[in-house]
């Protein structure tokens, strides 16, 4: 009889959310300019829409996958897939793809969007409160930003619901940023630099 040896080899990956964090903190932050007023047009935000908002993320959530971590997969692919939306529909608006789009383009189209992305939001924010504060409160100016885009699209309070938007990215990008770091060194120093918050513990069992 044959005794056939078998050898299991287990492939171990880095933590991506440093990068999918990062790639939001970015894209964020330029985006929120725009929407402060503090710089004009949409045209040097696409760059970063689709390679640190999209790519970036989309790896993230890939490599995520690979840690069996669903929570990480789902929010950092959503999000990724979302920055290429976003990005596609400015490239539509400023007539990239030609005046027949642009012209038949619709903003309460890009608003039922962005209500179908607080839907989602809603439940990610709730998964939030078992990883730690800093992303749960990540995902709450997540679901600001989205209540302002929305309203925002449908012309609701115009002003007030776009400056909601603007304020609550800029507080994504912040608290991104912090998240990235976060990760980042407290992995290599070995222990706690930076703080990001213990889960809520409520409805894990």
């Amino acid at each position: 009889m044959d005794t056939q040896n078998h050898t299991q080899v287990k492939i171990t990956t880095a933590d991506p959310s440093a990068l999918g964090l990062f790639g939001l903190a970015m894209v964020t932050l330029v985006a929120s300019s725009q929407k402060l007023g503090l710089t004009e047009g949409l045209s040097l935000i696409v760059p970063w829409a689709f390679f640190l908002g999209g790519l970036a993320q989309l790896i993230a959530a890939f490599l995520d996958s690979k840690h069996n971590n669903i929570f990480g997969t789902t929010a950092f692919g959503a999000f990724g897939l979302f920055w290429f939306g976003v990005g596609t529909t400015w490239l539509i608006q400023l007539g990239a793809f030609g005046e027949t789009l642009a012209e038949n383009a619709d903003a309460k189209q890009l608003g039922v969007a962005f209500i179908g992305y607080l839907i989602f939001s809603i439940f990610m924010t709730i998964g939030a409160m078992e990883t730690h504060k800093v992303l749960f409160f990540i995902f709450v100016f997540i679901d600001l930003l989205f209540i302002g885009l929305s309203l925002s699209s449908f012309n609701i309070m115009h002003e007030a619901t776009h400056m909601l938007a603007a304020i609550s990215e800029l507080c994504i990008a912040l608290l991104s940023f912090y998240g990235s770091a976060a990760v980042v060194l407290n992995t290599h120093f070995g222990h706690i630099l930076l703080p990001v918050g213990k889960p809520f513990a409520i409805f894990k069992k």
